[in-house]
């Protein structure tokens, strides 16, 4: 009997693995945003830290219920704040860009770990996809699994782990590529398309 119940565990925590990845591996604004920062080579600690900690506390209160308690003008206020906030950065990345002056092989000016820090919180936390998703859909899917939704939830933990650092630490591969400003260019010009995409999918 108790054989029975870790293989349960097991199997939950191993769909929530896969099914946390599923969610999170598509490229969006935050991914965008570490692989960028991978590159540069530029607190990526941090920003890997930030983005797994708060996927962590997201699919805890998910798991824990916490989507049942979402209102249709928190999630409004996080919509209007995100898209504003999107617009903005997708503007900075379309000026650095448009303007290769500002650019060296180093990928552009450094940026504080402070406005860093501030970037990476606000593309998780003002971001209302993320609730949908890890809170009320990953929250709905976990409470298919009884006794085992904490392992589903633990999996899909260790799932946003793994993509994170695997992102952000194994961007540095990509920084001969990324030696000529030219390749800057095609990279902001990138982020901007999304997060300037995701911004107005957010308010039209």
């Amino acid at each position: 009997m108790p054989s029975d119940g870790v293989g349960m565990d097991l199997v939950a925590a191993l769909s929530g693995l896969g099914f946390g990845l599923s969610l999170i591996v598509a490229i969006g604004a935050q991914n965008a945003f570490v692989l960028r920062q991978g590159i540069r080579g530029e607190h990526v600690g941090a920003v890997v830290a930030i983005c797994a900690v708060s996927d962590a506390v997201l699919i805890a209160l998910g798991v824990g219920g916490a989507g049942a308690l979402l209102r249709g003008e928190l999630v409004d206020v996080v919509r209007w704040a995100g898209a504003a906030f999107l617009l903005g950065y997708a503007v900075l990345a379309a000026r650095r860009a448009w303007r290769p002056s500002a650019l060296h092989a180093a990928g552009g000016e450094a940026s504080g770990l402070r406005a860093v820090v501030a970037a990476a919180l606000a593309l998780t936390w003002l971001n209302p996809h993320v609730y949908l998703d890890t809170v009320v859909l990953l929250g709905s899917v976990a409470a298919t699994h009884g006794d085992a939704h904490w392992w589903f939830g633990l999996g899909a933990a260790i799932g946003s782990v793994l993509w994170f650092c695997g992102l952000g630490f194994g961007a540095r591969l990509l920084r001969r590529p990324f030696s000529r400003p030219a390749a800057w260019r095609a990279l902001d010009g990138a982020v901007a398309v999304i997060m300037g995409a995701i911004g107005v999918s957010l308010v039209a």
